[in-house]
């Protein structure tokens, strides 16, 4: 018997279940998946911290996998084309990974990277589609420097190294014990903190062109807006509320043009990671049975990279 994460009501992780669960056989234009590893992200736990209207519980749990087809619907290719039961893939903007198997639509299934692991290849499209549309949003070009807030965590990685293979100059705020990381991706480290401002005006050297913010603090929003002429060029990710009210962007997976831009881009994003132009850096795995210990070191901060949880056998 397969089994799963389930939030059976809103709360945090400590709350959710692991039950027994059969997946459904595949009909149609769906896979079953053989979860190698399940991509580990903050959304998963704020999707059902809350109730909110439309959000039906019980919620199975997990965005993005990776692993190998154990079952294909009939006249079904995945997203990448025609596919094979044992072939290893990755699945992301899906529900319930949180599994050793899971059922889900074809579509939104792809060919994993070979040069990726399961632990690294379940955590590719997330991060990396949100890096991309943010860069992507404020209009950043080659030549052209852009301030990234939060550049050593999960979505400011991406960022670096997308925006190294477009030729856009990143400076990133991270704590000194994180410089070197943000260094290895091509980014120019600057400390957050009192002055960060004029720190960042002497590293840039010229304009900063737009702003970045994957951290929501009110310095990240208050530098980036000091900074940057164009409001329409600072986006956040964690701050909506000061978006809305001050006139800047706000980019999530929940808002229907995040989500068409993030479902076009993915083909791009496993191309750069079969080239090894994109990597995935990953802190720690956890067996699958201890997701809520894998969402206490996120929430812990800084956790160097990705968790990804691991079925057994």
């Amino acid at each position: 018997m397969a089994g799963h994460w389930v939030a059976r009501a809103a709360g945090p992780p400590e709350s959710w279940s692991f039950e027994e669960h059969e997946p459904a056989e595949p009909g149609e234009g769906e896979v079953t998946i053989r979860v190698r590893a399940a991509g580990v992200n903050p959304a998963d736990a704020k999707h059902v911290a809350a109730a909110r209207p439309g959000l039906e519980f019980p919620v199975p749990i997990g965005y993005e996998v990776s692993g190998e087809l154990a079952a294909i619907g009939p006249e079904t290719r995945i997203g990448s084309g025609e596919a094979e039961v044992g072939d290893e893939v990755v699945a992301f903007r899906v529900r319930g990974g949180y599994a050793t198997e899971v059922t889900v639509p074809a579509a939104k299934v792809f060919a994993k990277p070979s040069t990726l692991t399961h632990p690294e290849a379940a955590n590719l499209l997330l991060v990396g589609t949100t890096a991309a549309e943010m860069l992507a949003v404020t209009g950043a070009t080659p030549g052209e420097t852009v301030l990234l807030h939060g550049a050593s965590g999960a979505v400011g990685v991406s960022v670096l190294q997308q925006a190294r293979l477009r030729d856009i100059r990143v400076i990133g705020t991270a704590s000194p014990e994180r410089f070197d990381e943000v260094r290895r991706f091509g980014g120019i480290p600057v400390p957050y903190g009192p002055g960060l401002v004029d720190r960042v005006r002497a590293l840039a050297d010229g304009p900063v062109a737009a702003a970045l913010d994957a951290v929501g603090t009110d310095e990240a929003v208050d530098v980036s807006l000091s900074l940057v002429a164009d409001r329409r060029r600072v986006v956040t990710i964690a701050n909506p509320s000061r978006a809305s009210a001050e006139g800047f962007l706000t980019i999530a997976g929940s808002m229907p043009e995040s989500a068409r831009f993030r479902d076009e881009v993915r083909s791009e994003l496993l191309a750069l990671a079969q080239n090894g132009d994109l990597v995935v850096p990953v802190a720690r795995t956890f067996p699958l049975a201890d997701a809520p210990e894998a969402h206490r070191l996120l929430a812990a901060g800084h956790p160097g990279g990705k968790p990804a949880l691991i079925p057994e056998g």
